[in-house]
């Protein structure tokens, strides 16, 4: 999925395990109307993304079909390809998406700025250090780990990290989750974080 325009920045949006859904789309939209070019690849290999009714075989596709080594070898060649294009490169993620953007954090000159939604297995790779600014949102609630401990635990790293009040979706408006709050308040962190990133390059 592409929406292009005549910017010279990109986000790349990185889907949850569901593949390119409403929510996504929604996502995608949002950003090419505030004047970025969007590329959205397509992770999981399907025509159709999962229902959120089925995690459990969205998870387990992706773990048994793609896992996060070949996710993250697929993104770094989007961001190849689009260097070639674009002077700014940002990773958006979701979920396993931001885990995916925050694997190719420790590699320079990939991108301009990353920013991830409760990529809860980042705790899986605490030791790498982002070799660009890093801009991660938590909820206050995971159901498999302990929220405020992997914060603590990434604040060494010096990357803008938050926890905002809710579950693992709260800023999606599909998701049972969602928290209409904690979702603009997401919405202004990554505003003020891709401005800061944006005036201090042209400087």
């Amino acid at each position: 999925m592409k929406i292009i325009d005549n910017s010279d920045s990109v986000i790349i949006v990185l889907h949850e395990i569901y593949g390119i859904n409403e929510h996504i789309q929604m996502v995608c939209d949002k950003f090419s109307i505030n004047k970025y070019n969007i590329i959205c690849p397509n992770l999981i290999g399907l025509t159709q993304p999962f229902n959120y009714d089925l995690q459990e075989e969205a998870y387990q596709h992706f773990i048994n079909n793609i896992g996060f080594d070949s996710a993250v070898q697929q993104v770094k060649q989007v961001i190849i390809q689009a260097k070639k294009q674009y002077r700014h490169i940002y990773l958006l993620g979701y979920s396993v998406g931001a885990t995916i953007a925050w694997l190719c954090s420790d590699e320079g000159n990939m991108c301009d700025g990353i920013i991830g939604y409760y990529g809860s297995r980042i705790r899986d790779y605490t030791s790498i250090t982002p070799k660009c600014p890093v801009l991660l949102i938590f909820p206050t609630e995971e159901n498999s780990f302990n929220v405020q401990e992997l914060v603590n635990s990434l604040e060494k790293f010096n990357i803008n990290i938050y926890m905002l009040n809710g579950k693992h979706g709260f800023s999606n408006p599909f998701s049972e989750n969602y928290c209409v709050q904690s979702f603009e308040k997401a919405e202004k962190l990554v505003a003020n974080f891709l401005k800061k990133i944006s005036d201090s390059s042209s400087n």
